[in-house]
């Protein structure tokens, strides 16, 4: 009966709390101060379709698909109280096949939200009455290309020409909330998801699906507070859940900040292992941090389990327009049987974000990783010169590529030259940004080397965004 009443005072007060919020946002610091929303962030104005693509270097012609990636992109002018995070979806993608760059396209996602702020007209699926907004991932589930976030709406399905067909509960299965960042088992070829929801800051829960990205089971977790979990981790066993201290902050959104969560350590840190199938979750203890992306994790055959992530000391520690914390670097984690706290290892004190590996030893022991680096002086607004890294974990070489001054780059991914290839064997792809011409390439490097193996001019900024993959086309 508790939980009835408290849900019934909770939809009572959420009008009034509504109504606070959007009057306190009136007196926030101006929109013409975000960074967020100037600079090579500054929102496209149109949909684009480009097909004749300045190419230089060679296409692999081993290369026949779509790498796709999304972001915000908001829809309507400034907003005060803007964080980066909460823009209105918009997908960039690009056609590969047969040595040629066929296309460019980028959409917005068809949401409710974007329709209500005169944008274009919404498609039809299922909604979750907590907004609509999708802007955090582009994957393959099954046969399906979808849209995705975290703790609020359900995702979208994309068709290959990434106009967006109809949001999705996949088939019903989906009960709430889904996450940004399923992770997809190489030998099972399961899916398994954290998901949070802004509504609840009592529950999480673990979402298990198979490889057509039917849902297969879902299991409460409870917890405190209103965790914020942007990812999470898989081993052949477990699913690692990542409980960190940046929280759900009432005082925040009645203050009129669009994205309600700051860094709240009092509330302590700890790091779940699920069982893939089960229910009970076992708790180790880990000092405060905060963790947006893991690049591997894997289990040990005397079950140590294993996670390779990028960590920052602290996140949303103040009133933030963006992911602003200073950065550990790259850290092995390792959790021990019997163990009540992580062993955190540096194996980088380089600043580095968006870590992927090859997808082929996801939840396997892995040798490599490549990860995107952080300005040295720490400014998380992405629009300094960055390097890209490769890690070799076996023996502990980095390579190193400098960009150049002026030259912004987004997460790479990696793409196998076949599917037998060798673990590395491949090429990395993604959108680099020039700020001095007010253009982007999608650059082709080699994964070992990191040098230039092709670039697609496209004539304008693509502005810094979240997470893509690479679409094959079969």
């Amino acid at each position: 009966m508790a939980s009835v009443i408290e849900k019934t005072i909770r939809k009572a007060v959420t009008p009034v709390i509504t109504g606070v919020s959007e009057f306190n946002r009136k007196r926030l610091k101006d929109a013409q101060d975000n960074p967020f929303l100037h600079g090579i962030h500054t929102p496209m104005d149109g949909e684009l379709t480009l097909k004749d693509l300045q190419v230089t270097g060679e296409i692999p012609t081993e290369l026949d698909g779509t790498y796709v990636r999304i972001g915000p992109n908001p829809f309507g002018g400034l907003r005060q109280g803007h964080h980066w995070f909460i823009g209105d979806g918009m997908v960039h993608g690009v056609r590969i096949k047969g040595g040629k760059a066929e296309w460019y396209r980028n959409r917005y996602i068809r949401s409710n939200d974007l329709e209500a702020e005169g944008g274009p007209k919404a498609v039809g699926g299922p909604r979750r009455g907590f907004g609509d907004t999708v802007n955090t991932n582009v994957l393959k589930m099954g046969d399906k290309t979808m849209a995705l976030v975290e703790a609020s709406s359900f995702p979208v399905e994309l068709d290959e020409h990434l106009e967006s067909v109809a949001y999705s509960d996949f088939g019903g299965g989906l009960t709430g909330s889904f996450t940004a960042h399923p992770h997809q088992c190489a030998d099972t070829g399961e899916f398994h998801a954290i998901c949070y929801e802004g509504s609840d800051d009592k529950t999480i829960r673990h979402v298990a699906m198979d490889s057509s990205g039917r849902v297969l089971r879902e299991a409460p977790i409870a917890v405190q507070h209103g965790p914020s979990i942007h990812d999470c981790a898989l081993t052949s066993k477990h699913v690692v859940i990542f409980d960190l201290p940046v929280r759900f902050s009432m005082k925040t959104l009645i203050a009129g900040y669009r994205f309600p969560y700051r860094w709240q350590p009092e509330h302590g840190a700890r790091v779940g292992l699920i069982p893939r199938n089960g229910t009970e979750v076992r708790w180790v203890d880990v000092d405060p941090c905060y963790v947006f992306h893991i690049g591997n994790s894997f289990e040990k055959d005397d079950g140590t389990v294993v996670v390779d992530c990028c960590v920052y000391e602290t996140m949303f520690d103040g009133e933030m327009p963006g992911p602003y914390g200073k950065s550990l670097g790259l850290e092995r984690w390792t959790i021990t049987p019997g163990a009540t706290k992580v062993d955190r290892a540096t194996l980088d004190t380089a600043g580095q974000e968006f870590p992927r590996p090859d997808e082929r030893y996801f939840a396997k022991d892995y040798r490599y990783l490549w990860t995107m680096g952080l300005p040295e002086d720490e400014n998380l607004e992405f629009v300094a010169p960055q390097p890209l890294y490769r890690h070799d974990l076996q023996t502990g070489e980095k390579v190193t590529r400098e960009l150049g001054e002026g030259k912004v780059p987004g997460e790479f991914v990696f793409i196998p030259r076949s599917d037998d290839a060798p673990e590395g064997d491949g090429w990395l792809v993604g959108y680099i940004i020039d700020r001095g011409s007010g253009t982007t390439d999608l650059a082709i490097l080699d994964a070992a080397t990191l040098s230039d193996v092709a670039r697609i001019h496209m004539p304008h900024v693509i502005p810094p965004g979240f997470h893509g993959n690479w679409i094959a086309a079969s």
